[in-house]
């Protein structure tokens, strides 16, 4: 592993000794982060995979009871039951924070004007597939709002958490190797520096010594 290009000083040597401290905290901090993402994250697909099968489920009952609906009545009293919607909505977006992750949600609205008649038609002049049909497609209409918000959260998740991998595994295999090599060798060369000082001490002190018995 590669070491930092810094001059072999103590002053120096205190600067990484505090660096690598910050840096094995960061490191901790981050390996938690992303182990709790994980978590999220794989309780949030499990969520998905549940709301797309009960929404792929309603919405083919929708469609097997118009295709029934379609074959008994006339196309043209069908698209009269259906030319003039008893409801709209409103879609709000608003978001929420995971772990500093800001994920959609989604806030509907409903205008009606009749509460409790989901249904824009007089009942008797259509069949029962339609009923079924209308109040499958009301019922899902959440539920894929719903389903919209779990699949941008799991990919802003999904992306965050690899962002955050990249984060842990620079520091754990680059950062703190590099200062753990530099630390390593400014201290060696400290030692190394110390022993020629005592060594030349040493020296200084047997030549005075010498000179004194002469």
């Amino acid at each position: 592993m590669a070491r930092l290009n810094v001059n072999p000083t103590r002053m120096e040597l205190n600067k990484l000794k505090k660096r690598i401290k910050v840096a094995r905290r960061g490191h901790k901090l981050l390996k938690d982060k992303r182990d709790e993402l994980m978590k999220k994250f794989i309780k949030i697909v499990k969520e998905n995979k549940t709301m797309r099968e009960k929404m792929e489920e309603m919405i083919k009952k929708a469609h097997d009871s118009f295709i029934i609906a379609r074959a008994i009545m006339p196309f043209e009293n069908l698209e009269e039951a259906l030319m003039i919607p008893k409801k709209s909505v409103q879609l709000n977006l608003g978001n929420e924070n995971i772990m500093s992750v800001n994920v959609p949600k989604f806030l509907v609205d409903e205008v009606t004007t009749d509460d409790g008649n989901i249904y824009p038609y007089g009942l008797h002049s259509t069949s029962g597939e339609l009923d079924g049909a209308i109040y499958n497609l009301t019922e899902v209409l959440p539920i894929m709002l719903k389903l919209a918000e779990l699949e941008k959260t799991t990919q802003l998740m999904a992306r965050e958490i690899e962002k955050t991998r990249r984060r842990v595994n620079a520091l754990e295999y680059v950062m703190i190797p590099q200062l753990q090599e530099t630390i390593k060798y400014i201290a060696m060369k400290l030692d190394e520096n110390e022993r020629g000082n005592t060594t030349r001490l040493m020296k200084v002190k047997d030549m005075m010594l010498e000179e004194q018995r002469t």
